[in-house]
């Protein structure tokens, strides 16, 4: 069978252009899904697009758009309804991190890091979310992290949009029970891609002269969990078991260990 007489729906994944969305567009295509890719890059989107419809024979629409601006995730979404595309499932991947003292950050970062992490996530949720209950199908996967589980000092932002997104998801999941509509959040811990060096953190002892789990392997086992339903997975034991200890222990006991792991390494 090939993939077009497999077709199961549209797909949009936000920051598909690398990493976990990209390995996740790979994925979807693979399963017999249309695409429609969005990230700022669309010079990645088309090279993608491109090697997707030569090995896969899958549609892919590509839309460049940067999602860390206000308007971007209706844009999206007028233009998705202007073409009569019904998304089936949302990828919500798209984010960015920044290290440092929120003292001493750059706003302007913090500031986009919120619309893109929060607001654009939100919009994009709001806009395609009634279509899915209308259809009484339809799943939607939040890309959260392990550190929406505790505070992060010197990344304070990020882990706090990250805490959002859970709960969010978490929330929604609950709402939408029995409607055929599902929501996962998938909460990573660090993985092997752009993020690290686009967060400025590369000599974080968290992530330094570290192995980290490559983006496929995350992306399938997020699939996975998707297509189970899931509410919430975290990837990988060690993640598991942390995101569990974290409940049990003094919060500012959680805070400070988070802060010592984080610091850069001399």
């Amino acid at each position: 069978m090939t993939t077009q007489e497999k077709q199961q729906g549209t797909v949009l994944i936000t920051g598909a252009s690398g990493g976990i969305g990209l390995e996740l567009a790979r994925i979807f295509a693979a399963e017999g899904y249309r695409l429609v890719l969005v990230a700022r890059s669309k010079d990645k989107l088309e090279q993608l697009a491109a090697e997707i419809r030569s090995q896969l024979q899958a549609h892919v629409l590509v839309m460049s758009a940067d999602l860390a601006t206000p308007d971007a995730a209706d844009r999206v979404a007028d233009e998705l309804a202007r073409q009569g595309i019904c998304v089936d499932v949302l990828v919500n991947n798209a984010g960015v991190g920044h290290f440092g003292a929120f003292a001493e950050s750059e706003w302007v970062k913090e500031r986009d890091m919120l619309q893109l992490n929060i607001v654009t996530l939100t919009t994009l949720t709001k806009r395609l979310l009634p279509g899915m209950v209308e259809r009484k199908r339809g799943r939607i996967m939040n890309v959260a992290s392990t550190a929406a589980f505790q505070p992060g000092p010197l990344m304070a932002v990020y882990y706090a949009t990250k805490a959002y997104v859970l709960s969010f998801s978490e929330a929604l999941s609950a709402e939408l029970e029995g409607t055929g509509v599902t929501v996962t959040a998938l909460c990573p811990g660090p993985t092997e891609s752009g993020f690290q060096a686009g967060a400025q953190m590369e000599d974080s002892k968290l992530v330094r002269g570290k192995k980290l789990p490559d983006a496929a392997s995350v992306a399938r086992a997020g699939y996975r969990a998707l297509m189970a339903g899931k509410r919430v997975y975290v990837p990988g034991f060690s993640n598991r078991a942390l995101t569990q200890a974290v409940r049990f222990l003094p919060r500012a006991a959680v805070t400070s260990m988070v802060l010592k792991a984080q610091e850069r390494a001399h």
